[in-house]
């Protein structure tokens, strides 16, 4: 049978593995796994010819999709130009303005806003549990710190000029 399979089988991969993004020898070899792994569980198929044809397809399919989610070692990602050394010296110069600012509000909204700012993506549960206040009172509290940092904040920025 294995005899009389192999020119259906090189043929039908050759035909595949192009559209597949795939080698022809690899899919040709993942069909004879298959076929191996069938014959000892269920034993040979009823129309060995069909089996095949579907297998190869179903393993161009697989092909297809893996190589859509894997990337070969050594491949560089695409770097967004907006990503480059000065855009990244910028946030840190805003991240750094905002977390002294922060620090400058008043009572316990310097620790609020650092949670809440805290790379740990902390819930509100944690955060109230952390400050030692009730989590339904953490919304108000956090909006009174926000309206107080814009308020810093706004007199430290540059109001836009009026157009026209």
């Amino acid at each position: 049978m294995l005899a009389t399979l192999r020119p259906l089988l090189v043929a039908e991969v050759s035909a595949e593995a192009y559209a597949a993004g795939a080698e022809a020898g690899d899919l040709e070899q993942a069909v004879w796994l298959r076929l191996l792994e069938r014959l000892d569980t269920d034993g040979p198929p009823v129309d060995p010819e069909g089996w095949l044809r579907s297998a190869v397809r179903f393993e161009a399919r697989l092909s297809r999709r893996k190589a859509r989610v894997e990337q070969p070692y050594g491949a560089e990602p695409a770097t967004d130009p907006a990503s480059g050394p000065e855009q990244q010296a910028l946030t840190a110069a805003h991240r750094r303005a905002l977390h002294t600012a922060v620090r400058r509000l008043p009572g316990r909204c310097p620790r609020l806003l650092a949670a809440l700012l805290s790379p740990q993506d902390l819930t509100y549960r944690e955060i109230a549990g952390e400050l030692g206040i009730s989590q339904g009172s953490l919304g108000p509290e956090r909006s009174r710190c926000l309206g107080c940092l814009r308020r810093l904040l706004g007199t430290e920025v540059a109001a836009r000029e009026p157009r026209g």
